[in-house]
């Protein structure tokens, strides 16, 4: 019960003092469509992406994230359009949302290695708060829990509900060995406010994110070799979203089919409070890609002051990618290039 307490304390508070942070996935290239609205369509073929993410899941206040996308490439009008479906459960099921989102990306080619792409993202967001479950301070005496129903005002209009619209951009620049690429998302920052007489808006969360692809086996050309690669590809990416930053540094090693992966995610040398470190944790990743089909697993090991009791973090990422649409023709393919970053 006590722990139900809490978590109440923490959802309200998260209500009201707008402290909301977007859900985050490690296996951030095998989402593109979540991590930056540019990348819709940069597979130059129809894709379906399946993205599983528990984390803490040795605590009852563990969170349980799941998206579901699909994008193509429109060679004829150099652009890529997506769906997006995220949904994200908090703490016991109590907090959830659903977000929809449309993609739209536009392709330029600056020369003859390099691209860019630049992407709007529109999305429908749906918060639900459900109290079910939880116990409130009128239900306890000097005896403990009594078992008696509970007169919290927040109770009687049935389970708190408020939805929103949310604008978000990104671009990305790439080449045969090189990608850096910015994303902002909720730039009309949305209330999230289950009250109309609070207000809790969503902070812009912004993403940099870049790295380099070597090969270190004779490979040349993505797009003509990809099911041979053997590329090693080192990689950062940066976050922040209202006071809080977070930064990733990683390295891929690919040798195909295989796919392996670590990465550190904090901020060593700097402290949000007194006592308390900035290691977030350390990440493994696996992952095989067999001609249009590939699979990831990952695990984030938590060395942050809550510990290995958490249970960290486990990731699933399934992808498929579907027959070109991409007419024949030179005239189209000579625009398009595949973007460098890894798959997972």
């Amino acid at each position: 019960m006590i722990k139900r307490l809490l978590l109440l304390i923490i959802l309200t508070l998260s209500v009201l003092e707008g402290w909301s942070q977007d859900p985050q996935f490690s296996q951030f290239y095998a989402n593109p469509l979540y991590l930056n609205p540019a990348m819709a369509g940069s597979a130059l073929a129809p894709r379906a992406t399946v993205n599983y993410r528990n984390q803490w899941p040795a605590l009852s206040a563990n969170f349980v994230t799941s998206s579901f996308g699909a994008d193509l490439h429109l060679a004829s009008i150099n652009s890529g359009v997506g769906v997006l479906v995220t949904m994200d459960s908090q703490g016991m099921g109590n907090l959830k949302s659903t977000d929809v989102s449309a993609l739209y990306s536009y392709q330029l080619r600056l020369n003859e290695e390099t691209y860019v792409r630049m992407g709007l993202q529109g999305t429908y967001a749906t918060r639900t708060l459900d109290y079910f479950g939880l116990t409130f301070g009128d239900q306890y005496s000097n005896q403990g829990y009594t078992g008696n129903p509970t007169g919290e005002p927040l109770l009687q209009n049935g389970i708190p509900q408020v939805s929103y619209a949310d604008f978000s951009s990104g671009a990305i620049m790439y080449s045969d060995w090189y990608w850096a690429g910015l994303s902002v998302h909720h730039m009309n920052r949305p209330n999230q406010a289950f009250s109309d007489l609070e207000i809790a808006r969503l902070p812009m969360k912004t993403s940099f994110h870049a790295g380099l692809r070597i090969p270190f086996a004779g490979y040349t050309y993505l797009g003509n070799e990809i099911d041979r690669e053997k590329t090693i590809s080192p990689a950062i990416m940066y976050k922040s979203q209202g006071k809080f930053d977070q930064f990733d540094a990683g390295l891929y090693v690919t040798y195909a089919p295989m796919v392996f992966g670590a990465w550190y995610r904090g901020i060593p040398v700097k402290k949000y409070a007194e006592n308390i470190n900035n290691h977030e944790s350390f990440i493994v990743l696996a992952g095989f890609r067999q001609d249009k089909f590939s699979i990831g697993y990952s695990y984030d090991a938590t060395i942050s002051t809550l510990g290995f009791g958490s249970g960290g973090a486990h990731e699933i990422s399934l992808s498929y990618l579907f027959d070109e649409l991409t007419p024949k023709s030179k005239r189209f393919r000579r625009k398009d290039k595949q973007l460098s970053c890894p798959k997972f």
